[in-house]
């Protein structure tokens, strides 16, 4: 009997994690210098752990910049034309039967046509070409909108999403709901599907991608954003999500144990908009968890002491990202794992 594919949840091992570098034509353009810093500290930390994989419309000016913070022989960067820096929602999704590897290649289009997608939308397909991957098929999944920062899951194939993002008409407008749990559990061999009805940040522009607000946590756990400020806006929706996660349980219909994470301080930008930290936006990455800090350090101490609980015997390396969240995003948005790369 053929053993399906099914998509391993984040802690499994990794070979590489994907970065697309924050250029002079991207939204980034009038902040660079604050934002090089932050993508030298990931870069810095992934290399830890893995392989780093770079695309970049100019290698030669990333080369520059990392030459003397990064161990450079653990650095492969290809020079595709980019829109964004936000791997996450664009890379590749990669799932396995246990021998085999097949790429998923979902289309892309800017979080439901907020912003454009028309080079980031071509990735996968451009490093393919480029002989980017080992051996695995790849799978045209472009009839299909998914943003990787919309799904999470578990080692029992148990998915979390939420509604909010999966159900937007500018996605798969013309599916319901029940064809598009359909379409994950025959993709990404999920066994169960859990949908949020509620979760939102202020300043998250995704329409609530799960990345932002709760994380599965080997050991029948989950990560969730969650705030203890009752005069926060953010509180009463996190308090309403918080309500469902104790309602939700694993495709064998057990409780899943719960780690709040709770929100900084509210951050804002350079012209006063609040921006979208969370914490739940950690990387996992072969026993290491890269996880967002953004200088606070009542919160940021929070944050790593709940890490450290539920993960014990994991490194975890701060990564200060307040920069990041001028883009609406943060790390786990900005990286996507690649078990499959040279």
């Amino acid at each position: 009997m053929t053993q399906c594919f099914r998509l391993p949840p984040e802690w499994a091992q990794q070979q590489a994690v994907l970065i697309s570098w924050p250029h002079a034509q991207t939204d980034w353009a009038k902040i660079l210098p604050f934002i090089y810093p932050c993508y030298t500290d990931m870069a810095r930390a992934i290399t830890q752990s893995a392989r780093l994989i770079i695309v970049a419309p100019n290698a030669a000016e990333v080369k520059t910049i990392l030459a003397d913070a990064v161990d450079m022989d653990l650095v492969s960067i290809y020079e595709i034309p980019t829109n964004d820096t936000w791997a996450r929602d664009f890379g590749p999704i990669s799932v396995t039967d246990g021998e085999h590897w097949r790429l998923l290649d979902y289309k892309f289009n800017g979080w439901g046509l907020k912003f454009p997608a028309c080079f980031d939308n071509l990735i996968t397909r451009n490093l393919i070409a480029q002989g980017a991957f080992m051996d695995g098929e790849y799978a045209n999944r472009l009839n299909f909108v998914l943003e990787g920062g919309s799904i999470d899951i578990d080692a029992d194939g148990t998915l979390l999403t939420t509604e909010e993002c999966l159900l937007s008409p500018n996605r798969n407008g013309g599916s319901t709901k029940e064809q598009i749990e359909q379409h994950l559990i025959e993709d990404l061999g999920a066994s169960k599907v859990i949908w949020l009805t509620r979760g939102a940040i202020i300043g998250d522009d995704t329409d609530s991608h799960i990345d932002t607000l709760a994380r599965f946590l080997p050991g029948g756990i989950i990560a969730y954003a969650a705030c203890d400020r009752p005069d926060d806006p953010n509180y009463a929706e996190l308090k309403a999500m918080e309500q469902e996660l104790e309602q939700a349980t694993n495709a064998a219909g057990e409780p899943y144990r719960l780690v709040p994470l709770y929100l900084p301080h509210t951050q804002h930008d350079f012209h006063g908009e609040p921006t979208p930290a969370t914490y739940a936006n950690f990387l996992l990455l072969n026993g290491t968890v890269l996880l967002p800090t953004y200088r606070d350090p009542y919160y940021d101490a929070l944050a790593q002491e709940a890490i450290a609980e539920a993960l014990p015997g994991w490194k975890i390396i701060p990564i200060e990202c307040r920069y990041l969240t001028f883009q609406h995003g943060s790390l786990h948005c900005a990286t996507m794992q690649l078990p499959l790369f040279k």
